[in-house]
């Protein structure tokens, strides 16, 4: 059984995704949706644009691959 909190131990990492382009699904609006969780749960604010820009990398980095380049 899985589920979006369940792990299974031997399971094959889903992340990162390939990255083909541009994602619509990747947008200001979760951005701030991730931000507003973190805040949830105690941890500070984000109110600098580096503290925001910083997020997003960090969370581009989790979910796509890195383009190769030759």
């Amino acid at each position: 059984m899985t589920d979006a909190v369940g792990f299974r131990f031997g399971a094959e990492r889903i992340y990162p995704i390939a990255h083909a382009g541009p994602d619509p699904r990747f947008s200001e609006s979760l951005i701030s949706s991730v931000a507003a969780v973190l805040v949830g749960y105690g941890y500070p604010p984000f109110e600098s644009l580096e503290d925001w820009a910083g997020l997003e990398s960090a969370l581009a980095a989790f979910l796509y691959k890195h383009k190769e380049t030759t």
